[in-house]
């Protein structure tokens, strides 16, 4: 990987930390901003299942923002873009569309493999 492709990562997933780590904090302000009461139990239960949502896509980021500090980590060490699994070079084209993988797409392939077999 040349450095102009190292620090168009470093810049992607740096921009993706901020994104990331923004869009958690406006979740929790959201979240603080709509302490209502409900007299009907239809409204509370759909409040309820909102918060659940809300709270199921705020762990989302918060994985994302541990896989983007990992990444940058790798970036530093000078291991980015190195499958975990193989040792090969992960194609450009597979860092592009998931800046933080880990594996290469036969690696993953693999890995997904085994999942479906585990879970039939």
């Amino acid at each position: 990987m040349t450095p102009q492709d190292l620090e168009y990562f470093r810049d992607l997933l740096n921009h993706m930390l901020v994104e990331a780590q923004h869009n958690g904090d406006s979740t929790i302000e959201e979240m603080t901003d709509t302490q209502t009461a409900f007299a009907d139990p239809s409204d509370r239960a759909t409040a309820e299942s909102d918060r659940s949502f809300t709270l199921r896509i705020r762990d989302r980021e918060r994985k994302l923002i541990t896989k983007i500090q990992e990444a940058l980590k790798r970036l530093d060490d000078g291991e980015y873009g190195i499958c975990e699994e193989c040792g090969e070079e992960i194609s450009l084209a597979r860092l592009k569309a998931r800046p933080v993988t880990t594996l290469c797409v036969a690696c993953k392939a693999k890995q997904e493999e085994g999942e479906e077999i585990r879970g039939s």
